[in-house]
C-alpha cells in the first residue's frame, strides 16, 4: 500500500500551523478569545500531518470561485 500526503489531495485545503505569536495576533485582530474559534480535532488527518497540538491555531486557506481564496482559523482540540 502506497502512503500519500493528505495535504497533496486536491480536495484538502491548505493548512498552516500558526506560531503562538501569530495566533495571538489573529485573536487580537478579531477581538476574540481562542475558545470562540471554530474547532478542529487534533486527530484530524490534516492537523496530524502538520504536527498540530491541542491549543494550537491552524490557518486554513480554501479556494473560492468568487474571491480566489478565503481564510479560516481553527482551534485544535482533543
Amino acid at each position: 500500500m502506497t502512503k500519500f500526503a493528505v495535504r497533496d489531495h486536491e480536495m484538502v485545503p491548505e493548512h498552516i500551523l500558526l506560531t503562538p505569536d501569530e495566533g495571538l495576533q489573529v485573536l487580537k485582530e478579531f477581538g476574540i478569545d481562542a475558545p470562540q474559534l471554530p474547532k478542529i480535532h487534533a486527530n484530524d488527518p490534516a492537523a496530524k500531518e502538520i504536527g498540530a497540538k491541542v491549543g494550537d491555531i491552524i490557518k486554513i486557506i480554501r479556494k473560492s470561485t468568487t474571491a480566489k481564496h478565503s481564510v479560516f482559523y481553527r482551534l485544535v482540540i482533543d
